[in-house]
């Protein structure tokens, strides 16, 4: 992988692994959350493609300050009434998940002319979250490591980052299982 690109993630085999570890980010219609996809970054962690959530900004991360396993994503040509360079999405490294081509799609981030408003809008943002993440590869890439080697490995020393981070190894068995139907 030369650059990081957004993708989608297969919806079943997001509910598997929600099945098997109810803390991997929702897509279950009975917490509305059925039309959300499941959008990340894909980068390599411990010879295995990962994908990290990307999530849209919320009020509860403007102060929130970041960890080893929380990335904030600013845009940095457009300052909020305090200064500070626009909040513009967050990296849940803790929540990232094992992945292979089979169950991820590249999104189409061009505009096209029959694109409706909104979804110009949207794929505008995706652009600046990419472009932000581009420029913070080694940044994202070295994070999610050194997140997995501290829950993986030395999860009695990492308590708190380890109850809060997905079960990666047993994400990855999840992943190897998976039957992928076209």
């Amino acid at each position: 992988m030369d650059k990081l690109d957004l993708y989608y993630i297969d919806l079943k085999y997001i509910r598997k692994l929600a099945n098997a570890d109810s803390s991997v980010m929702s897509v279950s219609p009975q917490r509305g959350k059925a039309g959300r996809p499941f959008v990340g970054v894909v980068v390599l962690v411990n010879d295995r493609e990962y994908c990290i959530p990307l999530t849209s900004p919320k009020e509860k991360f403007l102060n929130k300050k970041s960890q080893v396993d929380f990335i904030k994503i600013f845009d940095e040509k457009k300052k909020d009434e305090k200064g500070k360079f626009k909040l513009i999405g967050v990296l849940n490294i803790n929540n990232m998940i094992p992945v292979k081509k089979e169950v991820i799609m590249k999104i189409d981030l061009v505009i096209h002319q029959k694109d409706q408003p909104d979804v110009v809008n949207h794929k505008k943002l995706m652009q600046k979250q990419i472009s932000w993440c581009r420029k913070n590869t080694e940044v994202i890439k070295n994070r999610a490591n050194k997140v997995y080697d501290m829950v993986v490995n030395m999860p009695d020393k990492n308590k708190n980052l380890t109850r809060r981070s997905l079960d990666f190894l047993k994400l990855e068995k999840i992943l190897d299982d998976f039957q992928y139907h076209c």
